[in-house]
């Protein structure tokens, strides 16, 4: 297959002679750390659900509630569109983008335990800061606390996953961070769907609860071992090792930990991580994983049917109370996913599932389009049939994309990155992400109400295009040990002629071309 392994993918030096035990101990850290997806799951659930609500409109936005209810049983594609609404949303992805960075510095320096810890932190702040608002300033300062917690926790958690994780359940185990994603999106719209009836204050009881995730996250972030990549990343060798052995329920641990060392060690050497990233041995980190998976993750349209689901669905006539209860079917689709692609992507690889489920979205997509286009005037009430058909076919995009895109969208660029840039690459990914959700979610409203069902089509003609990117440039990386991904690159048909066949600088240190 063009741009992959036959096999297993497997090409590697030592891994032949990793030994690992699954303990409850590795079991307990990848669950703690894993908390940080149900922050960054439970906005995502929450901001749609309470952006509907008629309270929080009432006290807020006003004028949207009064054109709301002047179209209340009404299709309409502009019901919701306002820009200060949606900079409500937004405003917590600009300010993740930003934060990660400083994340990133932390996460190199003090480890990835410690950003887990700040993502804490500054998620419960703006958790106490929305419940609490009086005003659209003090929501909008709460929005940017909540966006440096979730650009601390999405930076140092799936790199935290990747590293704990033996080779051959890497994905498994990294997907624990989409799994709690999704399950936060399913609690926040179950919360929803329960708070709606609370008057007047249901919003900020949804709100506010985003407060559980984080006291968890940082409870339980006390008591987390720090990973034996970082530890010999900051040169605490003696603790690495001991650490490692625990995780993996063995003493014989030479050769993982030996590659550890090595990779630590061509680590060292870079001071400038983020100008390593340029580097021409680093390029298909950098358009793979840096820039073209997180982007394009984004590109698919998912995030903005999370973000808006109860609006959508409200926009497409349906009740605000059914909006809400769409909402957590599609959100329990998406966990449904993420169970069987944790359960399928160490088998089938990444590609299997980024091409198959591309191509149900793609269809599922123009489906959506073609219908609105025939049914869905200004003004015209939606026929059931109609409006249940359509919760059935984004029901199945929610499906296709919880297994593909939504978790190898995070799992594949931390497993690809060299120690050296790891975290110099994750917050890279995490800003890029972040950066395309932000003009995303700022963007969609106002595109539904001037593009209409066209939007539906853009995105699948970007899916089609992410779909290419990967049949041609990703090769696959299932059971590879992560600090030996680098040799699949030198070996795969089109990058081998920008980093050379056995040229690059790997993490044993052997000596290559000069950067």
């Amino acid at each position: 297959m063009a741009g992959g392994f036959g096999g297993d993918g497997v090409l590697s030096e030592r891994a032949h002679q990793y030994e690992y035990r699954i303990t409850g101990y590795f079991i307990f850290a990848c669950i703690v750390a894993a908390l940080g997806g149900s922050l960054f799951g439970y906005d995502l659930g929450v901001s749609g659900g309470v952006t509907s609500m008629d309270d929080f409109l009432k006290e807020f936005f006003p004028k949207i509630y009064r054109r709301k209810q002047l179209h209340l049983n009404e299709t309409d594609y502009c019901k919701y569109d306002n820009q200060i609404l949606t900079l409500f949303t937004s405003s917590l992805y600009f300010a993740g983008l930003i934060s990660t960075f400083g994340a990133s510095h932390v996460t190199r320096n003090k480890g990835r335990k410690a950003s887990i810890l700040v993502g804490a932190v500054s998620f419960f702040i703006g958790a106490v800061l929305n419940a609490a608002a009086k005003n659209i300033a003090m929501l909008i300062i709460g929005r940017i606390f909540l966006g440096i917690g979730i650009g601390f926790g999405n930076q140092a958690v799936p790199l935290y996953l990747s590293e704990m994780a033996p080779a051959k359940i890497r994905g498994a185990v990294n997907q624990l961070f989409q799994l709690t994603t999704c399950l936060g999106i399913l609690i926040a719209n179950l919360i929803n769907y329960g708070t709606n009836k609370i008057h007047p204050w249901g919003w900020r009881l949804s709100l506010g609860l985003a407060t559980v995730p984080a006291t968890l996250m940082f409870v339980g972030g006390l008591f987390l071992p720090e990973t034996p990549n970082s530890l010999v990343e900051q040169g605490r060798l003696e603790e690495a090792r001991k650490v490692l052995e625990r995780v993996r329920g063995t003493t014989k641990v030479d050769a993982e930990y030996a590659d550890l060392v090595d990779a630590s060690n061509a680590a060292r050497a870079i001071k400038h991580p983020f100008r390593n990233l340029l580097a021409r041995k680093n390029r298909p980190q950098l358009v793979i994983g840096a820039l073209g998976i997180p982007a394009f993750q984004q590109l698919t349209g998912m995030n903005s049917i999370l973000f808006y689901a109860p609006v959508i669905f409200q926009s497409l006539g349906f009740g605000s109370g059914a909006a809400l209860y769409s909402s957590v079917i599609t959100s329990g689709a998406l966990v449904l996913a993420a169970f069987i692609s944790m359960a399928l992507v160490d088998k089938f690889g990444r590609r299997a599932f980024f091409l198959e489920a591309g191509t149900e979205m793609i269809c599922c997509l123009v489906a959506v389009a073609i219908t609105l286009a025939l049914k869905f005037g200004q003004g015209e009430v939606l026929p059931k049939g109609i409006g249940i058909f359509l919760v059935v076919v984004i029901c199945i995009f929610v499906l296709a994309y919880g297994r593909s895109w939504g978790p190898l969208g995070w799992l594949v660029p931390s497993e690809l990155f060299p120690l050296e840039t790891r975290s110099a690459g994750q917050s890279v990914v995490v800003c890029v992400n972040l950066l395309f959700t932000a003009l995303i979610a700022q963007c969609f409203l106002a595109s539904l109400c001037h593009l209409q069902y066209g939007i539906f089509l853009l995105f699948a003609g970007l899916i089609m295009i992410m779909s290419s990117f990967i049949f041609f440039l990703l090769p696959e990386t299932k059971q590879v040990p992560i600090e030996e991904i680098y040799l699949l690159f030198q070996k795969h048909w089109f990058w081998k002629r920008i980093v050379g066949d056995g040229e690059q600088v790997g993490p044993n240190g052997k000596p290559g071309a000069q950067v």
